[in-house]
């Protein structure tokens, strides 16, 4: 059987990847979306202030995911600072997700219960295109790959002439 070509094997890894990343980050999403809408129609929180809340929220739910479903086999010996990392990436995410979601209610008064869910959804899908790669990238990095074991030959280790080649009656 033939092997496969070490870029169709990449682009096999990556799909794999970016499905467990989708599961993980879809739950998240749902998290994000019902932290959200609890905090906004029973807590009474503002707008923004309900989805900065449901962001921290969906982020220590997603980590959990990331680092024990998706990127399980990346495991960092410095735990602390992947930890810091991650933070510090979602951190962007949440500004980068609830801007779009200030801009819409506060820039444009579009706060309507619908109109806010569609905002926080697109500042979601915005912001998870920037942390899909930074997390990638910089939080979950890929191990290097290890070469592969290329069998001895079976003369390997032994020199014509050698005290090996002389046979004892």
């Amino acid at each position: 059987m033939e092997k496969d070509h070490p870029s169709h094997s990449h682009a096999m890894g990556l799909a794999k990847e970016i499905v467990k990343f989708g599961a993980v980050g879809g739950a998240g999403v749902f998290v994000n979306i019902a932290a959200f809408n609890l905090l906004r129609h029973f807590g009474h929180f503002p707008v923004v202030r309900a989805s900065v809340i449901a962001t921290l929220i969906s982020i220590a739910f997603n980590y959990v995911g990331f680092r024990y479903f998706t990127y399980r086999d990346r495991k960092s010996p410095q735990h602390t600072k992947e930890i810091s990392l991650f933070l510090a990436f979602s951190a962007i995410g949440l500004v980068i997700e609830n801007s779009i979601l200030y801009v819409a209610t506060y820039g444009f008064g579009w706060d309507s219960t619908l109109q806010s869910n569609i905002f926080k959804f697109l500042g979601i899908g915005v912001a998870t295109l920037f942390r899909f790669w930074s997390y990638r990238t910089w939080v979950f990095k890929a191990l290097p790959a290890l070469p592969e074991e290329q069998p001895e030959p079976a003369s390997a280790g032994v020199r014509e002439g050698s005290a090996r080649d002389i046979r004892r009656p």
